[in-house]
């Protein structure tokens, strides 16, 4: 890996890593920049965030 590839691989990690730490709207902002043309992994993705992190699942709606 090179260059600015590397360090885009960083930052996701770091990303993962506080990812429960973060406010719910900047969570959205991260998930919908990186799923951009990626349609296809949108529900891959969100499963990985969603069993690793409880945080992320979506609030109850009230009845």
């Amino acid at each position: 890996m090179h260059g600015q590839d590397r360090f885009a691989s960083l930052l996701g990690r770091a990303a993962l890593d506080v990812w429960d730490d973060m406010p719910r709207d900047i969570q959205v902002a991260l998930f919908e920049t990186a799923m951009r043309g990626h349609d296809m992994e949108r529900e891959q993705f969100a499963r990985l965030l969603h069993d690793g992190h409880p945080r992320t699942l979506h609030p109850v709606r009230p009845s």
